[in-house]
């Protein structure tokens, strides 16, 4: 198979032929051979990438998009930004993995994570890797909030998405997916703060109050009520759940209803932290400090794995060895410290700010499309939501179509939240003023053709 031997430079989206192309289809074809029925994005997306820069990817037959799903957040500084590729480069040569040792690439990206804490947290906190994914932190953090505390269960909110290990996938809804077995013994599911669809109706007042409410109730009472549980966890925008931002007064009372209890706070920040919301972790933006963090996916800025959770001192109760996994990924450690330099150096957190107000202008005239029900986001979290105007039911087959057609036109995007209705956007973090307004164009045309379609 050949490949284009000069490909031009990436710098903007430029789709020449039927998707997917030949080269690509003979790519996809052994992959269907070879892997199994669980893979996802190239049945979604069906494209073969070669290389990738900044915030576009080619494909095989040289077709370039816009990547408004970067690796899923975890490239937050774009496809192989040079500066992050050179300190890998420069670490390679000298160690890769180191278990748990202490080495001076882990004791720079350890003293850059504390400096990125909230100060008030930083002299208390704790700092444990764990394994390459999410999914090993979040199983880090409840067995840590199970240890310190002697008790087993867990509060985990409706629409939440925590990684697909045995433990965190009984912690996890479908949210867009077919329910799982797998519930873990004592996990309880309390709503979420999604005041469009609460059951106590659409006032926002009357819904920020409900959710609390409930979980308070249960937790104080007697009988039937719930025993304490290890820990809540807690999503403070739900992604795979549709890009919902919880309400600040949800998140207060939550977070006070769990201090006056004694219960451990998660905040699982795979998806918002390292900057997507616009502040470095979600929890800034709400006020509150948690007991646990949770993060991983843009921990190095460039996609080499790597997991932690950060967690107050009094919970330390682990002995030697009580949990060890492969976590001393020394290229990640390398490329994480850097794209914190990175990261403060361009004022990357000022272009999250000021990009997610562009998308809520660019997006605006959406208020209106009958076949919108919402557009919501922060930072660099964006969804749109579709709903059949005729039945309220979501339109999960236009969100599919407008995935299709926008990838047609050079853009990659993604679908998620309740029937797979949420068009979901999530670019690298120093995306441009220019790309961002070209995708959103895009975007939008990509929704009228898939609208027109569907009437």
């Amino acid at each position: 198979m050949t490949i284009l031997a000069h490909p031009a430079p990436l710098t903007g989206p430029a789709v020449h032929c039927d998707l997917p192309g030949p080269r690509s289809a003979e790519y996809l074809a052994r992959q269907d051979r070879r892997e199994p029925n669980a893979r996802g994005g190239p049945r979604r997306l069906p494209i073969a990438i070669t290389e990738g820069s900044g915030s576009f990817v080619r494909d095989a037959d040289g077709n370039v998009f816009i990547d408004f799903l970067a690796g899923a957040g975890v490239l937050s500084l774009g496809h192989n930004h040079p500066e992050l590729v050179a300190a890998m480069t420069a670490q390679l040569s000298k160690l890769t993995h180191a278990l748990d040792f202490a080495t001076p690439v882990k004791d720079e990206f350890s003293e850059a994570q504390f400096a990125m804490l909230p100060e008030a947290l930083r002299s208390r906190m704790k700092l444990h890797f764990c394994g390459p994914a999410g999914t090993n932190a979040v199983e880090a953090a409840l067995k840590l909030c199970k240890t310190a505390t002697g008790r087993g269960g867990v509060v985990s909110f409706q629409g939440r998405f925590h990684r697909s290990a045995h433990a965190a996938l009984g912690l996890t809804g479908p949210a867009g997916r077919r329910p799982r077995p797998g519930a873990l013994p004592g996990t309880q599911y309390p709503p979420y703060s999604s005041c469009p669809r609460c059951p106590a109706g659409p006032d926002a007042d009357t819904c920020a109050a409900t959710c609390p409410d409930l979980i308070e109730r249960s937790l104080h009472e007697s009988g039937d009520g719930l025993p304490l549980p290890a820990a809540v966890l807690l999503e403070l925008v739900q992604g795979e759940g549709g890009v919902v931002p919880a309400r600040a007064d949800f998140v207060h009372r939550v977070r006070e209803l769990t201090r006056e209890l004694g219960i451990p706070l998660i905040v699982d920040e795979l998806r918002t932290g390292c900057g997507r919301t616009g502040t470095w972790f979600a929890f800034e933006r709400y006020g509150i400090e948690p007991d646990v963090i949770v993060a991983s996916k843009a921990l190095s800025g460039i996609g080499s794995p790597v997991s932690l959770i950060i967690y107050d001192e009094r919970l330390d109760n682990w002995a030697p060895r009580a949990h060890g996994t492969p976590l001393g990924n020394q290229l990640a450690f390398a490329a994480g410290a850097r794209a914190i330099e990175v990261v403060n150096r361009d004022s990357v957190l000022d272009n999250v700010v000021e990009r997610g107000h562009q998308f809520e202008e660019l997006l605006s005239p959406l208020a209106s499309h009958p076949w919108v029900t919402d557009v919501r986001g922060t930072g660099l979290m964006w969804g749109i939501e579709l709903a059949d105007p005729r039945t309220g039911a979501p339109a999960s087959e236009l969100a599919l179509a407008v995935r299709n057609h926008a990838l047609r036109r050079g853009l990659i995007v993604e679908v998620g939240g309740r029937g797979d209705s949420v068009v979901r956007l999530l670019p690298p973090l120093n995306v441009t003023a220019d790309v961002v307004r070209t995708a959103a164009g895009i975007l939008l045309a990509a929704l009228d053709t898939a609208t027109r379609e569907a009437r």
